[in-house]
């Protein structure tokens, strides 16, 4: 934890609009479960002490995610890189956050991240790349970039059924609604 004070000083630099990456990984190993936790609350404390959203990593580990994050509930989060079920986005959208959707959605056998867009309200659903990770159908396999962002919204705005403006447009406002305007 002897990193916390260099993050807090970081959160004064006007251009850092959010704390994270951070969460709980129960998928790699990186870490023992308690020492996971032991970054994770002072970080959510930070956030809610600053009036700062955060950015949650969480694979394989909704249920702490969102039992830890339960004890700071001013702090807004944006799920990054969501590839949960549909269950595990409807608790996280019941608890208030946010779902940010990546290429994953595009692949062929990935039913059930479509289904979890499709339950996600439009005004609770950001794009990201995970880059250079999860790039998009037809080029899975080469290097993500933001280049390939409309591919990814098109295919949400397939499995919402709307238009792509409109779901642009509610990015955008999402998107502004959590880490600030971008003028």
């Amino acid at each position: 934890m002897s990193d916390l004070p260099r993050l807090r000083e970081l959160q004064a630099d006007p251009s850092v609009v959010a704390l994270g990456e951070m969460g709980l990984d129960y998928h790699h190993h990186f870490a023992p479960r308690t020492k996971q936790f032991q970054f994770f609350e002072p970080q959510l404390a930070m956030a809610a002490e600053l009036g700062k959203p955060v950015v949650i990593h969480c694979r394989e580990a909704t249920d702490d995610c969102l039992a830890v994050m339960r004890g700071f509930p001013t702090v807004r989060a944006v799920f990054h890189c969501f590839t949960g079920s549909p269950g595990e986005a409807g608790k996280i959208l019941d608890a208030g956050y946010l779902l940010g959707f990546t290429g994953a959605i595009t692949f062929k056998k990935n039913d059930a991240l479509r289904e979890a867009v499709a339950l996600t309200p439009p005004d609770r659903m950001l794009v990201e790349t995970d880059a250079p990770y999860l790039t998009p159908t037809p080029y899975r396999g080469a290097t993500n970039a933001s280049y390939l962002v409309p591919l990814t919204v098109r295919a949400m705005a397939g499995v919402l059924t709307v238009d792509v403006p409109t779901l642009c447009t509610a990015l955008s406002v999402n998107s502004e609604r959590v880490y600030g305007s971008w003028a």
